[in-house]
């Protein structure tokens, strides 16, 4: 028998989406959580808020993304109180990029920053692995990203309306589901604009189908599913 080694290096992985819209972002996210093969959590929370206007999506190592999380959370409401104001959305990206950077020999984790603020209005921010900041009219991460490129080439659009966006996000993160054996389980979501943050949830039951995953008809399987014929009747 062979014998697996505890020790080895896990593949953690998920699909994280930010999306910019007419007016705000939508922050997607799946809900499987997995220790190599092992399926660790599935309707975990990988969508966190940082501030009333910002949150977040963690990918990657799920113990150093919470933990980055939690210290630009502390720190943002340390900024927070010293100005008296809201954080806009750059400045929470980059301490997220911030503390990402300075330890980045010691972190495993990819993040999506997006929000609102009044200055700025809607903003994505993408922070890979290693701590480089990119802003983005949209961001995808985590394993199920691969999947996902060609898909958003052809269907992100500027000026898109709020329930577009939303559509789009959850479209994507269905799509990733369908072909990632990393990312499964339901579908969360996170608007935000100028109104606040909507949060919505999407369980896997309600999630479009995909090609192999739609129950097949008029093929082999469905006549080795009916009910056998009786003899045909024997005619002079």
């Amino acid at each position: 028998m062979e014998k697996i080694d505890f020790n080895s290096p896990h593949s953690m992985g998920t699909t994280i989406i930010g999306v910019t819209y007419n007016g705000g972002v939508v922050l997607g996210a799946d809900s499987r959580t997995s220790t190599g093969v092992y399926v660790a959590n599935r309707a975990s929370d990988k969508i966190t808020k940082l501030t009333d206007n910002v949150y977040i999506c963690r990918s990657g190592s799920a113990a150093d993304s919470q933990v980055l999380s939690d210290y630009v959370r502390y720190f943002l409401h340390q900024h927070t109180i010293q100005l008296d104001q809201p954080a806009t959305v750059k400045v929470s990206a980059n301490l997220a990029r911030l503390l990402s950077y300075n330890n980045k020999d010691m972190l495993q984790t990819g993040l999506i920053v997006g929000g609102w603020s009044k200055h700025e209005g809607g903003k994505i921010f993408g922070i890979p692995l290693g701590g480089t900041i990119i802003e983005q009219p949209f961001a995808i991460g985590g394993s199920g990203s691969s999947y996902l490129y060609g898909f958003f080439d052809q269907a992100w659009k500027e000026g898109m309306t709020k329930e577009e966006a939303e559509a789009l996000v959850v479209k994507a993160v269905s799509l990733a589901i369908a072909r990632d054996g990393a990312s499964g389980g339901v579908v969360r979501t996170v608007t935000i604009d100028k109104d606040g943050a909507e949060r919505k949830f999407y369980p896997g039951d309600k999630l479009q189908l995909w090609h192999e995953e739609l129950e097949p008809q008029n093929s082999v399987l469905d006549i080795w599913g009916a009910p056998a014929a009786g003899p045909e009747p024997m005619r002079e």
